[in-house]
């Protein structure tokens, strides 16, 4: 399945770098199945074969990241190797009969990454495969663009589509990528661009930290396990509203000075709550995730447009009895993630967050069933605000989706949310058949209701 490559000279020593604490993070996760980013794109329009490859080596050319090999030392330390040369990435090209939702699954699901020593320390892995899956309909194809998620953030990943298509609407980019223009930089992981003044904390407070999140993990529930003995893959399932839905939701938030992500995650857990059908005053503690883009609090302060992985996580648990609606528990999903960043915590404890989610992989009997959950739900602080463009409609874009897969460690259920032309549009992605298709319909679909029922209440009411 891997493009060949040919071996590499030596290349310079800069164009190659260890991974930092939250990229080796990230090699260790992806191997079981979490960590590959994909993103998807349905085409009407027949894809100019040329002009597409010239596209993508163009990305290569500006994010160097993008055409690194993950290489693996026998002492398990990871790198980028970044070859010297530019060459263009091989696109992978097959005609498929399946739908643009299965392609994405299957997308997902390929890992070349599953044995980090099999192409041989020296090589490596590339970090970046994109494959065309030409459709039956004439001129109809699927463009999915794999990543390693070491090297590509939903950020990144939204970045990459909006250059790629820029690129694409200039004919693949038109300048000579071997001109006289400069080697773009490597960029450092997200440690060592943190403050030092953001990073420091008290040994004792660092080890209680520690103790504290390992405990919570311990007392926390899951959602019902279906199946935790057999092998598993990533599935998804998309929870759209009308725009109109969509405008009323995002009204009752601001009223009630709650982010988006708040209440996604407030409906997740009276759902999750509810699907257990036991007793009204029984608690459940559930752990949520909250992913941070930490691009504007590092030196120097980063875009988009710097690919990499510059997300933190906050973890908060919250117990929840049955009785309360769906404003009461988002209001405390918002507060706890809120109180955390005023401390700092997306900052502080990335490598408590980092050492932990290693510790998991090693020892899968740390979590429930080993299913090796380690929330409910994650969501991002900020969803991806995207209109259509002119330029999307004369390529043909007709859908896409970015998502991550998340059956090794991981949540129940991750939310990768986009507000496109006004509408709400979250992938949601789950592990199976741990959880069944069936079960996060039903409960995506729950999650639906409470929302739309809860953003009919008047603004003047209380919350519930």
């Amino acid at each position: 399945m891997d493009p060949e490559t040919q071996p590499q000279s030596d290349p310079p020593i800069d164009l190659g770098r260890a991974a930092g604490g939250t990229e080796y993070s990230w090699c260790r996760a992806v191997p079981g199945g979490t960590g590959t980013t994909v993103l998807s794109l349905l085409l009407s329009n027949p894809v100019p074969f040329p002009a597409l490859q010239s596209a993508l080596h163009n990305l290569h050319i500006s994010h160097p990241i993008l055409r690194s090999r993950l290489t693996l030392t026998p002492d398990s330390r990871f790198s980028f190797f970044i070859p010297a040369s530019h060459d263009p990435p091989q696109i992978l090209r097959s005609a498929s009969s399946s739908d643009f939702h299965s392609l994405l699954e299957l997308e997902l699901n390929r890992n070349p990454w599953s044995d980090p020593l099999d192409s041989g320390p020296a090589e490596g892995v590339p970090v970046f495969f994109p494959t065309l899956y030409d459709l039956p309909e004439p001129g109809r194809s699927v463009l999915a663009l794999r990543f390693h998620t070491a090297v590509c953030d939903r950020s990144s990943a939204v970045a990459i589509l909006m250059e790629l298509m820029g690129l694409m609407g200039e004919g693949g980019g038109g300048s000579d990528p071997e001109g006289d223009k400069e080697e773009p930089s490597v960029l450092l992981g997200i440690e060592d661009l943190i403050p030092k003044k953001d990073t420091w904390k008290p040994f004792w407070v660092r080890g209680k930290d520690l103790v504290g999140y390992s405990l919570n993990g311990f007392r926390t529930s899951t959602l019902r396990f279906e199946d935790t003995g057999s092998d598993r893959s990533t599935e998804m399932v998309r929870l759209e509203m009308t725009e109109e839905e969509t405008k009323r939701l995002l009204d009752a938030c601001t009223a009630r000075g709650v982010k988006l992500c708040g209440a996604i995650a407030g409906a997740a857990l009276v759902a999750a709550r509810s699907s257990k059908q036991i007793e009204e005053d029984r608690y459940e503690t559930y752990s949520v995730v909250t992913l941070i883009d930490c691009r504007k609090y590092l030196e120097p302060v980063l875009n988009e447009h710097d690919v990499g992985f510059y997300h933190s996580a906050i973890t908060n648990t919250h117990s929840i009895h049955g009785g309360e609606g769906l404003w009461e528990v988002a209001e405390r999903c918002h507060k706890a993630y809120s109180n955390a960043m005023s401390n700092k915590k997306h900052l502080t404890d990335i490598g408590d967050l980092n050492f932990l989610m290693c510790k998991a992989i090693e020892n899968p009997m740390l979590t429930p069933s080993s299913s090796l959950r380690t929330a409910v739900i994650s969501v991002f602080e900020e969803p991806v605000i995207y209109r259509t463009s002119e330029l999307q409609q004369r390529l043909g874009v007709e859908d896409y989706v970015g998502c991550a897969s998340v059956h090794g460690v991981g949540p129940s259920i991750g939310m990768f949310d986009t507000i496109r032309d006004g509408r709400l549009d979250c992938a949601c992605v789950y592990p199976s058949p741990l959880h069944s298709r069936k079960q996060i319909e039903d409960l995506v679909e729950h999650m639906k209701r409470i929302l739309i029922e809860g953003s009919h209440v008047d603004e003047g009411d209380s919350a519930e």
